[in-house]
């Protein structure tokens, strides 16, 4: 089975080429999308508590629908295409990317914020100077599994009409060509996983370079408390 896939590949370079390219676009474009409502959203929600209820609840709910029974509901309004893909993969990415903002900047230890007002920091300066950057690790993992799981859900999106590696799975599944099928999850799987291991290189340079400035923020913080 292995040389029949090898041997499908090489036949058929340009095409699944082409594929993997229109994969990219349509995921990109998702993820995109996701991180800008999703960082937006998550820092509402911990700026204005009192929303943080009913927002992480419908997205929750929305999370526990079936990624292709969401495909369909949107089909009646967007139609077949990249547009109902495009939506349904970006929705289905918030979860992540609200979740984390919003435990990131809940989450930081309340000395640091009372040092940041103690220097005379105003409530922007305390979210972009203080919180945003503290809970930058926390916010990176929620991006790595949002990344990860719009790559492999997007194979999915070809059964609405859309492009990408899915288009290769559905006509393996539909012809009964296995090594088709083998293929383009190979590839989706191959992509997610490059993305997850540059993702986590990046999470972890953050996370250490946050870490090696706590300990300067904690002295300032000290150095007030004392006065």
């Amino acid at each position: 089975m292995l040389g029949e896939i090898i041997q499908v590949y090489f036949a058929r370079q340009e095409y699944f080429h082409e594929l993997l390219l229109e994969h990219l676009q349509l995921s990109a474009i998702a993820i995109v999308l996701a991180l800008v409502i999703g960082l937006l959203l998550g820092i509402l929600i911990a700026e204005q508590d009192k929303f943080s209820l009913p927002v992480l609840g419908t997205i929750n709910f929305i999370y526990t629908i079936p990624s292709i029974a969401l495909f369909g509901i949107l089909l009646p309004v967007t139609g077949l295409g990249n547009t109902t893909a495009i939506i349904a993969l970006t929705v289905y990415a918030l979860l992540p990317i609200v979740r984390n903002t919003y435990a990131g900047l809940t989450n930081i230890n309340p000395v640091i914020l009372e040092a940041g007002v103690g220097m005379g920091s105003t409530r922007w300066q305390l979210l972009w100077k203080i919180k945003l950057p503290l809970a930058l690790p926390v916010i990176m993992a929620g991006v790595r599994n949002m990344v990860v799981m719009v790559i492999a859900t997007c194979g999915i999106a070809s059964f609405i009409g859309a492009g990408g590696l899915g288009v290769a799975i559905f006509r393996g599944i539909t012809t009964y060509q296995l090594p088709l099928t083998y293929l383009g999850s190979l590839m989706i799987a191959a992509v997610a996983l490059l993305c997850d291991i540059l993702l986590g290189i990046v999470e972890k340079r953050i996370t250490l370079r946050v870490n090696g400035n706590i300990p300067e923020r904690s002295k300032k913080a000290n150095r007030i408390n004392h006065k």
